[in-house]
C-alpha cells in the first residue's frame, strides 16, 4: 500500500485562519478489507464551508476534529478494488478529505459514486456538476422559484455556486444580474457565464452606494437572490427587493472569521413579505439525480463554462483555501493532486 500524505487540523483559528492552523503529515495507508476501496485523488475541493468547521462553536454541522484529516470533496481513480461494484480504473468523487488516498467503504451509502468524463471533465465534478452546482440548483429551483422575466441575483456571482447559479436561471428566462470582485471577474461574468449585468461591490463603499447600483442593473427590483457573502451585499440587495421577493441564503463568508453580521435594515422582511430560507444542500440528496443530469448537460453543451482556480500539490492546500476566503480565487478552488 502507498505512503499517504494528509493534511490535518492541528489547532482552531483565533479570529482569521492562518496555515499554523494546519500541518502536513505522512501515515502508512491501511491495507484493503473486504469491501474496501483504494483511492487515488488527482483533485480536492476547497470551498467556505470549511472554515466554519474549523471552529469549536455550534454550527449546523459537527466541527472538523483536531489532528484528523481535513474533511474536503476530492475525484480521483480507484487503485485497488476489494468491492464488486468498483474496479481499477474506475473515476470516481467522494468525501476524500485534504490527503493523497482515500480508503473507503463501499458499502457506505453515498461515499463513493462513479462518474462519466466522456463529456464532463473530472474536475468539474467537484464544481458545477457536483456540490457547488445542486447547491445553486436547489437555491434558485426550490427555494427561489423564478418566473420567466423575472430578475435574480447572486453574491460571489464568479465563483463555483454562482456560475452554475447563471446558468439555470438564464435557461428558465430570468434576467440575472450578479455581483462580484474586480473587473476582470464581472468581465468573464457577463461575456463568458452570460448573465445580463454584473456589479463589481468593491467600487462601493457602503451598502446605499451598492444598492444605487443595482437599481441601474434591476430596473424592475430583484425578485429572488441567493446570498453566499451577507453583510453589505445582502443589506444592499434587500433595499431592491420586489414584494415577496425570495431569498435563499447558502453562505455567509463575510463572516467566517467570527465576528457578527449585522442586518442594517430587517423591517424589510416584513415591508416586503420577503422569504428568507437558509439551507444545506446535503440535507436535500433526493433531489441531486435531478440536479446533476441538468448540470451535466449545461456543461456538455457549452451553456455553462466554469473557470477554475488550480493550486499545485496537497502542501500549497493551506494557502489557497485561505486565499480562497479573501476572493482571490477565480472560479472554483481545487488542488491537482497528480
Amino acid at each position: 500500500m502507498p505512503t499517504n500524505q494528509q493534511i490535518v487540523l492541528e489547532s482552531r483559528p483565533t479570529g482569521e485562519a492562518n496555515t499554523s492552523n494546519f500541518k502536513l503529515v505522512e501515515v502508512a495507508t491501511p491495507e484493503l478489507q473486504d469491501g474496501h476501496v483504494l483511492v487515488r485523488h488527482h483533485f480536492l475541493s476547497l470551498d467556505p464551508y470549511m472554515r466554519g468547521r474549523m471552529n469549536e462553536s455550534k454550527s449546523y454541522a459537527q466541527p472538523q476534529p483536531l489532528g484528523e484529516v481535513m474533511i474536503g470533496g476530492t475525484v480521483g481513480e480507484v487503485i485497488e478494488s476489494r468491492h464488486p461494484k468498483f474496479k481499477a480504473g474506475d473515476q470516481v468523487v467522494g468525501m476524500g478529505g485534504w490527503q493523497n488516498y482515500s480508503v473507503v467503504d463501499g458499502n457506505q451509502f453515498g461515499a463513493l459514486r462513479k462518474v462519466d468524463t466522456t463529456h464532463v471533465p473530472l474536475s468539474h465534478y467537484l464544481g458545477a456538476v457536483g456540490m457547488p452546482g445542486v447547491t445553486a440548483w436547489y437555491g434558485l429551483c426550490k427555494i427561489i422559484e423564478p418566473k420567466a422575466g423575472q430578475t435574480v441575483t447572486v453574491s460571489a456571482a464568479s465563483g463555483a455556486v454562482g456560475s452554475a447559479y447563471g446558468a439555470l436561471a438564464k435557461a428558465r428566462g430570468c434576467r440575472v444580474v450578479g455581483i462580484a470582485g474586480g473587473a476582470d471577474k464581472c468581465a468573464y461574468v457577463v461575456n463568458e457565464l452570460g448573465f445580463d449585468d454584473c456589479i463589481d461591490y468593491k467600487q462601493h463603499k457602503d451598502a446605499l452606494s451598492l444598492a444605487k447600483a443595482l437599481k441601474v442593473a434591476c430596473p424592475n427590483g430583484i425578485d429572488g437572490h441567493f446570498e453566499n457573502v451577507g453583510g453589505m451585499v445582502l443589506d444592499a440587495v434587500m433595499l431592491r427587493t420586489n414584494a415577496f421577493a425570495r431569498i435563499a441564503v447558502c453562505g455567509m463568508i463575510a463572516g467566517y472569521d467570527g465576528a457578527p453580521l449585522p442586518m442594517a435594515n430587517p423591517a424589510l422582511i416584513l415591508v416586503n413579505r420577503l422569504k428568507v430560507q437558509g439551507f444545506i444542500v446535503s440535507e436535500h440528496m433526493e433531489v441531486w439525480p435531478e440536479a446533476l443530469t441538468e448540470l451535466g448537460t449545461l456543461v456538455a453543451t457549452g451553456k455553462l463554462r466554469p473557470r477554475e482556480s488550480v493550486a499545485q500539490g496537497l502542501a500549497a492546500a493551506p494557502e489557497a483555501f485561505l486565499g480562497l476566503l479573501k476572493g482571490k480565487n477565480f472560479g472554483k478552488q481545487l488542488v491537482k493532486l497528480v
